[in-house]
């Protein structure tokens, strides 16, 4: 371009291969590629040194490695720039116009390579920019998405246009080219470069825009599909790395969300943690034909008494786990935890068929099971009967409980349990609404006063050898 826009300025081309120019451009080489290499040097081995060992960037060497790109880039446009400059000085006895056209080709050369140099850089050196950007917030110190897509139009589409539209009235002007002179060369090596290196620019700044967001939405799919811990490397000093930083936040508050559902439905149940969670919270209930099941530890204050609480802990430990399995299997509810006791429901809050049988067939494997146990003995008692399942208390403190007769009379029949072999009864009113099969496990051993009640309860214990 330069070639045979100085053919078309009234000068002659070949003052352009003179030795003073080529004695120029062999010195502006060796000087470009020193200084070049020792900034390159000076502002990249401090970086790559706490990379590779793996350390933790100060402040300052965070700061610093996000400022490798930016810097390099000035270098680089410095050194054409320099050059430009030289060339033009050197030339400048050829006139003016010469001078002016080698000087804004040498630019326009400097503005391109600098800014392929930066985007080429900056994704040479994300994974370190990954490693100090780990404790950093992104600061916006990189052209943002907008800001990259104007400049890249500006050098590689504005500008060239702006140029042969420069040139087109030059010549109709007479400006510094001849009117008769042939513009299409020009024109066609300025529309060549232009479509040239603007499309690699532009692959550069799409991939720098692509790459990220696309990592993102990747990462969305693994944690779409239940994946935990996934993040994103944030290696993006802009708005894209304000992207990359909100998703790993985002990411984070999930799985702490899905620890604390985690947690409560390991306090309250999964069933009651699901309602929970549907009904926001409200205070709210509704009345249940049910069937509860109540286990109580003997002799659980002697046990203390005697041993260190760590091996009480284990003790009850082995015991809850048995009786919480047991219920778990059968699709009943464990209510709550009351010292060395457990209540259990089985219809609320999720209604399951036939609950007493399920209560019932639940209380005869406890029976066999806790027999395994060393140093334990207990009672177990099951009934069924109506009863308030829902959530009780303040609007910001409640638990899901039940309440009613039902749930006392199955504590009592585990109390009185403790004075029978089998250790487990069951009330008439579970046996009259269980299923034909399952009453065949039990037999009815007349009735029994129980604490607190004033009427006579009809029970009934397993029958184990069936």
């Amino acid at each position: 371009m330069i070639v045979s826009l100085t053919r078309n300025t009234g000068g002659d081309p070949g003052i352009l291969s003179n030795k003073r120019n080529l004695i120029a451009l062999c010195g502006l080489v060796a000087i470009s590629a020193t200084v070049g290499g020792a900034a390159g040097v000076w502002y990249m081995v401090p970086s790559f040194r706490w990379f590779a060992d793996g350390a933790e960037p100060t402040p300052a060497q965070q700061h610093a490695a996000m400022r490798i790109a930016a810097r390099q880039t000035v270098v680089q446009f410095g050194i054409w720039a320099a050059s430009g400059a030289v060339f033009v000085l050197v030339n400048f006895r050829a006139g003016g116009a010469v001078a002016s056209v080698i000087g804004a080709a040498i630019l326009f050369g400097g503005a391109a390579t600098a800014c392929m140099g930066y985007l080429i850089t900056q994704r040479v050196l994300r994974p370190i920019l990954a490693a100090s950007m780990k404790t950093a917030t992104p600061s916006g110190e990189m052209p943002g998405v907008l800001a990259r897509v104007m400049i890249t139009w500006g050098l590689f589409s504005a500008l060239p246009i702006a140029g042969i539209a420069l040139i087109v009235l030059s010549r109709s002007n007479g400006w510094f080219v001849q009117k008769s002179a042939p513009i299409e060369t020009p024109i066609l090596v300025l529309a060549a470069a232009s479509l040239a290196l603007g499309s690699r620019a532009m692959i550069l700044v799409a991939r720098s825009i692509s790459d990220p967001v696309r990592e993102v939405v990747i990462a969305m799919t693994e944690v779409e599909h239940g994946q935990n811990g996934v993040l994103v490397e944030v290696y993006e000093p802009s708005e894209i790395g304000r992207l990359q930083v909100g998703f790993n936040r985002m990411v984070a508050g999930l799985e702490e969300r899905e620890q604390l559902r985690d947690l409560f439905g390991r306090h309250v149940g999964a069933d009651v943690a699901r309602q929970a969670l549907q009904q926001d919270g409200s205070l709210s209930g509704d009345v249940r034909d049910v069937a509860v099941l109540f286990v109580d530890l003997v002799g659980s204050t002697a046990i203390a008494a005697a041993r260190p609480p760590e091996e009480v802990a284990e003790i009850l430990n082995d015991f809850f786990r048995i009786v919480v399995a047991a219920v778990h299997d059968r699709h009943g509810l464990i209510n709550k935890f009351e010292g060395d006791a457990v209540l259990a429901v089985f219809g609320a809050p999720i209604e399951i068929d036939e609950p007493a049988s399920a209560a019932l067939a639940t209380a005869r494997g406890l029976g066999t099971e806790l027999r395994q146990l060393p140093l334990v003995d207990f009672g177990i008692g099951v009934t069924a009967g109506v009863v308030f399942a829902g959530n009780i208390g303040a609007e910001n403190r409640y638990e899901y409980t039940v309440i009613g007769d039902a749930v006392n009379e199955a504590a009592r029949l585990a109390d009185r349990a403790k004075q029978w072999d089998s250790r487990v009864l069951a009330s008439g009113s579970a046996l009259a609404r269980a299923q034909a099969v399952e009453r065949e496990h039990w037999a009815t051993r007349g009735s029994a006063s129980l604490r607190g009640r004033s009427a006579m309860t009809e029970v009934a214990e397993p029958l184990f050898d069936c």
